[in-house]
């Protein structure tokens, strides 16, 4: 009987995992699924006073174990000043790591807390005008925390960002509330809607960006899921000029194993 209980409360916890889908602009503690071992991708189109940008990331995570996570990020960055022609290429690329600190599952629900460190490469060329990257060396600390359940999924994520280069370090801030529309079913096919706020604090000179970004996610099937995100500027203190607009995103993900 106990064996009976053990087996079902997995099978619920894995289905609620694809229930939920993991959150579009927060980080997400769950390692399992369309956040395991899969690919990433996705457009976000970022409108700004002065230019354009079009940034284009190739994420491929890669479970070590269900605690340890591996991956890189490899993007691709397109900006098109007022007025004038098109810059673009490969930007910052990124190494990542999670570990799973703490899990407690419960019936149709869990609890779970990760470490992720990440480090930012500067391989954008810096020739260009303006630069594709931020031309210094990155090294992200950062805890994500989500507690999910059948009905929503609360998820948030902190860090530290530390920069070489005598450039400013910073604080990243996410915060993501999930609730599927559709009632939980099989075979895979769920709806869900996220408000998220993403924020950052640079250290030196203070400038504090926030921004309000509804989504909503489609997963047709168990290995494929849609989402799209819309930000908007809440707060952007302190910057005189070329201040943001809005962003619009659209990717998907796939599930290799």
């Amino acid at each position: 009987m106990r064996q009976t209980i053990t087996v079902v409360l997995v099978v619920l916890l894995m289905s609620l995992g694809y229930a939920q889908g993991p959150p579009i602009t927060t980080e997400t503690p769950i390692m399992l699924g369309l956040e395991g071992s899969g690919i990433r991708t996705f457009g976000k189109f970022i409108s700004k006073e002065n230019a354009k940008i079009y940034v284009h990331p190739l994420a491929i995570p890669f479970n070590i174990s269900p605690t340890f996570q591996i991956g890189g990020i490899m993007p691709f960055k397109f900006i098109t000043p007022n007025e004038s022609s098109t810059t673009g290429g490969l930007a910052d690329m990124i190494l990542f790591a999670k570990y799973q600190l703490y899990k407690k599952d419960e019936v149709a629900e869990t609890f779970r807390i990760v470490a992720k460190v990440a480090q930012t490469f500067p391989t954008a060329n810096q020739s260009n005008m303006p630069a594709l990257g931020a031309g210094v060396y990155q090294t992200y600390f950062g805890l994500i925390a989500g507690k999910i359940t059948t009905k929503k999924g609360l998820y948030g994520d902190i860090g530290y960002n530390v920069t070489s280069g005598g450039a400013s370090d910073n604080f990243a801030y996410n915060l993501s509330l999930g609730i599927p529309l559709l009632a939980h079913q099989y075979p895979q096919k769920q709806l869900n809607a996220f408000i998220e706020w993403n924020g950052n604090y640079l250290i030196d000179p203070k400038v504090h960006t926030l921004f309000l970004s509804p989504g909503v996610q489609l997963i047709p099937g168990r290995r494929i899921l849609f989402e799209t995100s819309f930000q908007i500027p809440v707060l952007q203190s302190n910057i005189p000029m070329n201040k943001t607009e809005f962003t619009f995103l659209f990717g998907t993900r796939f599930l290799i194993s």
